[in-house]
């Protein structure tokens, strides 16, 4: 009953902008920058994707605009914790909330409407079998991340920026550069999953659309372990969840329920990730002092 095409499909839908999400935030932590605004750069991305579509008529301007406005929303984060060195997490959360305000101004003040904004006029991407190019896209950027960051010279500084900043610095490479790409490469990264979720999954923007996927997003990071083939199959889960929460809203569960069952996956691949980590660890008890 819930294994077949309609559901694959949903669950692709469904992934797609977190592990574009996922991906940006790989590639900041494997930098040494714990990067959890994904979610902030995501919703923005949402918002000026629709806007510059609706105005320009070209959904491509959105997704083009999308990617400039989260990468520059990302500065904040860089400049933040790689420049002044403060707290990535403190700066986070602060983008998180500060885009949640300054889209639902941006909302009332363009648009003139409280909630969502949707208008025939508003043109969304086109589909190719069933999914957007962004969805294609995102499948090509986790060989070309994973490839970057074994392979490539540009990778290999940038995990050894993340593992030793101060021992890079001393073979001439400038971490805070490095830091900054990441940095920039993940807003970039968001944007296009805003873009994705507002112009690729649904074609309009309502206030926090993004409705906790900049969480899983990050969440996907932890339990990938930051490699992008472990944030592929961690953010398939979660959309693999998502779609079947779907399904079971329309065989008449309750909205509420549903709508949870991507957390519920998330709390339990968490509390799974952690007992295993646990007893792959040994026990200091058992240290000879």
């Amino acid at each position: 009953m819930f294994l077949d095409s309609d559901l694959l499909m949903s669950a692709l839908r469904a992934l797609t902008p977190i592990l574009l999400a996922a991906l940006g935030g790989a590639i900041c932590e494997r930098a040494g920058v714990f990067n959890i605004g994904l979610e902030g750069m995501m919703l923005l991305g949402c918002f000026t994707a629709v806007a510059t579509s609706w105005f320009t008529g070209s959904p491509w301007l959105g997704v083009l605009s999308a990617a400039l406005a989260a990468a520059a929303y990302s500065l904040v984060l860089a400049v933040g914790a790689v420049t002044l060195k403060g707290d990535a997490v403190v700066l986070g959360i602060a983008m998180n909330l500060l885009a949640v305000g300054l889209t639902s101004f941006l909302l009332r003040t363009v648009f003139g409407v409280q909630g969502t904004f949707s208008d025939p006029a508003l043109n969304g991407l086109p589909l190719i079998g069933g999914l957007s190019p962004l969805a294609y896209l995102s499948w090509v950027a986790v060989g070309v991340a994973a490839l970057l960051l074994s392979r490539h010279v540009w990778g290999l500084r940038l995990r050894g920026v993340g593992e030793s900043p101060d021992a890079a610095a001393t073979l001439g490479v400038s971490p805070a550069k490095y830091q900054y790409g990441a940095v920039l490469s993940s807003g970039v990264l968001c944007g296009l999953a805003g873009a994705q979720l507002a112009l690729g999954n649904v074609t309009l923007f309502t206030e926090n659309m993004t409705a906790g996927r900049g969480w899983i997003a990050v969440v996907a990071v932890l339990l990938g372990r930051a490699l992008p083939v472990g944030v592929l199959l961690a953010a398939l889960l979660f959309g693999l969840a998502e779609a079947v929460g779907f399904r079971l809203q329309g065989v008449g569960l309750p909205q509420q329920a549903t709508d949870a069952a991507p957390y519920v996956v998330t709390l339990g691949a968490l509390f799974l990730s952690t007992a295993r980590r646990r007893r792959r660890t040994p026990s200091s008890s058992g240290a000879v002092s």
